[in-house]
C-alpha cells in the first residue's frame, strides 16, 4: 500500500487539498508538516479530496479534522468530498472527541494547602455556628408563640414522638449502662485491689455514673438512635416537597414538625439519664458482688455515703439540655436536605456526628462550671 500523500493545487479561487495512500501513523509525522505549512487565505474555499486515501486510522482523521478546524477558524470555507461512509464516521468521531482539555492547576505548596484547608474549615465552622444559631432562635421564637397561645401545640405528635424517643429507647440504654457499669466495675477493682482499696470501686461507680458516663452515653445513643431518626423524617419530607406543601397550605414547618420532636427530645431524656444511672449502677453492684464479695447492703450502704445528691442532680441538669440540642442538630440537617435520597443520607450522618461533638463540648463546659461553683 502506498504511504500516505498529499497535493495542493489552485482551484475556483480557493485550494484544493487531494490526498491518497494510507493516512496512518506512520505517514503521521511527514503528512503534519506539509499541512501546518498551508497558509490560510481568509473567505476562500477550502477542499479536501479524499478520493484517494487507501487507509484512514485516527491519527490520519485527526490531521484532516484539525487542517479543517483551523482553516475554519481562520476566515476559510473548508468541506470534505469522496468520503466514504466508513471514513466520515472515523471523521464524526474525531470532531466529536475535540473537546478542550482542563489544564491541571499548577502543584501548590504543602504548607500554603495545609493553611488553605485550615482556613476553609474554620469559614465552614462558622458557617454552621451562625446555622446553628440562627435555627436555635427560630425555635424559641415558635416555643414563645406556642406559650402565648398554647392551643397551637399538637399533643399527638407530641406523645408519639415521646414514645419513640423515649419508651423505645429505654432497652438500649439500659442494656448499655448496665454493662458499662459492669466494665467499668471490674476495672475498677482490678487497679483498686493492688492497694487493698477495693471498697472504693463504690465511690467510683456512684459518681462517673452519676455525674458523666450515665447522661453522656444516653445523649450519645439518642443521638445516633433519634438525632439521626429526626434528620431522615424531615429530609425524606423535604424531598417529597411535603415541607413545601406545608407552607404553601399556611403552616409553619418549625411549629408541625420540628417544635414536637424537641419537647419529646427535652422531656423524654432526664428520665432515659435517670434510667441509665439505675442500669448502670445495678450493674456495677452485680459486679462488685461477684468480683469483690460486696453484698448489695453494703453496697448501698456505701453508695448512700458516697454520692451526695448533687452527684444525681448534676447529671440530671444536663439531660434536657443534652435533648434539645441533639433534637435541634437533627431538625434542622433535615430541613437542610436538598432534595435528592443522597442528600437525605449525608446530611443524616452529619446531624450524628455534629450532635455528638456539640453534646462532648457542651458537657466539658457544664464540668467546669459545676467545678467552679463547687458542686
Amino acid at each position: 500500500m502506498q504511504a500516505g500523500w498529499l497535493k495542493t493545487s489552485e482551484r475556483d479561487g480557493g485550494l484544493l487539498l487531494q490526498a491518497g495512500g494510507a493516512w496512518d501513523v506512520g505517514s503521521v509525522a511527514r503528512l503534519d508538516a506539509e499541512l501546518r505549512g498551508l497558509a490560510p487565505r481568509e473567505r476562500a474555499p477550502l477542499t479536501v479530496d479524499l478520493a484517494g486515501v487507501e487507509r484512514l486510522d485516527t491519527a490520519g482523521a485527526w490531521l484532516i479534522h484539525r487542517t479543517l478546524r483551523d482553516m475554519r477558524q481562520a476566515g476559510m470555507t473548508a468541506e470534505t468530498r469522496a468520503v466514504t461512509p466508513d471514513f466520515r464516521v472515523m471523521l464524526e468521531q474525531v470532531a466529536a472527541n475535540d473537546r478542550p482539555c482542563e489544564v491541571a492547576p499548577p502543584p501548590v505548596n504543602a504548607l500554603v494547602a495545609c493553611v488553605n484547608r485550615v482556613g476553609e474549615g474554620t469559614l465552614d465552622a462558622l458557617e454552621e455556628a451562625r446555622q446553628v444559631l440562627g435555627f436555635f432562635g427560630l425555635i424559641m421564637l415558635t416555643w414563645a408563640r406556642t406559650l402565648a397561645r398554647p392551643g397551637r401545640l399538637r399533643g399527638t405528635p407530641l406523645v408519639y414522638h415521646m414514645e419513640q424517643v423515649g419508651v423505645n429507647a429505654l432497652p438500649i440504654v439500659g442494656l448499655i449502662s448496665f454493662l458499662i457499669g459492669v466494665v467499668l466495675a471490674y476495672q475498677g477493682a482490678v487497679q483498686l485491689q493492688r492497694f487493698g482499696a477495693e471498697i472504693f470501686v463504690v465511690n467510683l461507680i456512684g459518681v462517673s455514673v452519676l455525674r458523666e458516663i450515665g447522661i453522656l452515653l444516653t445523649a450519645i445513643v439518642v443521638a445516633g438512635r433519634s438525632g439521626s431518626a429526626f434528620a431522615a423524617q424531615i429530609g425524606s419530607m423535604v424531598v417529597h416537597e411535603e415541607v413545601d406543601a406545608m407552607r404553601t397550605l399556611g403552616l409553619g414547618p418549625v411549629e408541625v414538625l420540628v417544635l414536637p420532636r424537641v419537647l419529646a427530645l427535652v422531656v423524654m431524656l432526664p428520665i432515659l439519664a435517670f434510667w441509665a444511672d439505675l442500669m448502670g449502677l445495678l450493674g456495677g453492684g452485680i459486679m462488685a458482688w461477684l468480683v469483690l464479695d460486696i453484698s448489695p447492703g453494703l453496697y448501698i450502704d456505701r453508695l448512700r455515703d458516697a454520692v451526695g445528691l448533687w452527684s444525681f442532680w448534676v447529671g440530671i441538669i444536663k439531660a434536657p439540655v443534652f435533648g434539645f440540642l441533639i433534637a435541634m442538630v437533627g431538625c434542622l440537617e433535615g430541613m437542610r436536605v436538598s432534595g435528592s435520597a443522597e442528600s437525605v443520607g449525608r446530611q443524616t450522618t452529619r446531624a450524628v456526628v455534629t450532635s455528638i461533638f456539640l453534646v462532648i463540648v457542651v458537657d466539658a463546659l457544664f464540668s467546669i462550671f459545676f467545678s467552679f461553683v463547687g458542686v
